[in-house]
């Protein structure tokens, strides 16, 4: 008797709000050229404090994406994952389930690190400026991790397994190995991803703490890994969403398989301990491929987490060098990151959008603001790259501690893969 063949997770729908473009064609297109939209920030109240520069997203009208209901209970990392959440749907050519039981075969699961500090500020203020009877209800739940999840599946009447992913800025890669397994499970459809949205007073003075946080006020110089200026990492709100589908699903109804999810690995090594994060890394990597069953050689680009603080950066370069091996330092590496801003949760969902628009279009987006290269690593700088990318490697880490690594493949990738 054969054994049943199990069910591959493949990416049909991808939706994209961020600094540099709030639709994925736009956000792709300033991507590949390599345009930064990092900037001096102008957030009122933020003026002066001392992050100077960040990525804002500037062409985003969320009145005109969502109803007026769920956005006066809801945040603006929810506006973002909701935006997103529309665009990957559309993209993938699902729309609201017609069936009672259709509900139950599309779930949610969203990762975010900051959660919804602009609302959470709004509301404290209001009790302290003017007492319990001015603060709304929506208080309890917009600032939390889960509302994006939440109201994801309310809007579309998603009632299949939903849930969010804790696990520091790593777990964006992370909420898409939940869902490429809950797909494996039985699931059919999961509406992925992580959106943030940092770049409030409240929110700034909490990261303040972080001694990786860059403070340099020049936009082409604040944000520059594995350089020798390297000097910390700036924030960036925004995000990403994908529809995550069972293959043999998509396939049926016609929609476009985009990418596979092919394997993930996470690890964790501590908070700020940087040195030792080379070897949780290289063992996430490991782990990624294995489940991938790839070979390093397999691997066409690796995105990087592309910390920006020198001790980060030189674990990072020597754990694709121990996981990679010779390939390690031969193997194309990017960080589009540093145009936009490190996005936490929602920086990997971005990288992994722009991974699956590699592997469509043959071309390696290249690293802003990135020149003078202190590490053994084949970083692409200056302009986009073009080259057949087949299978692509994703790195992310978070300052709390957690490595995560995750495989994408081409979605015309061979199926005995």
């Amino acid at each position: 008797m054969s054994e049943p063949r199990i069910r591959r997770a493949a990416v049909t729908g991808i939706g994209v709000v961020a600094p540099n473009g709030a639709s994925t064609e736009t956000f792709w297109k300033s991507t590949t050229e390599g345009i930064s939209a990092l900037e001096r920030i102008t957030r009122e109240g933020c003026e002066h404090l001392p992050l100077r520069v960040a990525g804002q997203v500037r062409d985003f009208d969320p009145s005109a994406a969502i109803e007026e209901r769920f956005l006066v209970q809801t945040d603006r990392f929810t506006h973002f994952a909701m935006a997103a959440a529309d665009l990957a749907l559309d993209d993938a050519q699902l729309h609201r389930p017609e069936t009672d039981e259709a509900p139950f075969s599309v779930g949610v699961v969203t990762a975010a690190g900051s959660g919804g500090g602009e609302f959470g500020q709004r509301e404290l203020q209001q009790l302290w400026g003017k007492g319990s009877r001015f603060v709304g209800p929506y208080q309890s739940i917009a600032w939390f991790y889960a509302a994006s999840t939440g109201q994801i599946s309310i809007r579309r009447g998603f009632k299949g397994p939903c849930s969010v992913v804790a696990a520091d800025e790593a777990g964006g890669l992370d909420a898409l190995a939940h869902a490429a397994r809950a797909v494996r499970r039985g699931t059919d459809v999961i509406v992925a991803g992580a959106t943030e949205a940092p770049i409030a007073p409240y929110s700034v003075v909490c990261q303040l703490g972080y001694p990786e946080l860059s403070t340099v006020d020049d936009p082409t110089r604040a944000y520059r890994p594995f350089t020798t200026g390297a000097c910390g990492f700036v924030p960036a709100e925004g995000g990403a969403m994908v529809v995550v589908e069972a293959e043999g699903t998509a396939r049926e109804r016609g929609a476009r398989v985009r990418a596979h999810l092919a394997g993930h690995a996470a690890t964790f090594t501590g908070a700020s301990r940087w040195e030792e994060s080379r070897e949780g890394l290289a063992q996430a990597i490991r782990g990624a491929l294995a489940e991938a069953g790839c070979a390093p050689e397999d691997i066409d680009v690796v995105f990087a987490d592309a910390l920006g603080v020198p001790e980060a950066d030189r674990a990072e370069a020597l754990a694709i060098a121990d996981a990679l091996g010779a390939h390690g330092t031969r193997v194309p590496v990017t960080a589009p990151k540093t145009g936009i801003g490190r996005a936490y949760c929602a920086a990997p969902l971005m990288d992994a959008a722009t991974a699956v628009l590699s592997m469509e279009h043959g071309l390696i987006p290249p690293t802003p603001h990135v020149f003078d290269i202190c590490h053994d690593l084949d970083l692409v700088t200056g302009r986009a790259r073009t080259a057949e990318v087949r299978t692509a490697l994703l790195l992310s880490r978070g300052l709390m501690g957690s490595n995560s690594a995750l495989v994408l493949r081409h979605g015309a990738t061979d199926a005995s893969h």
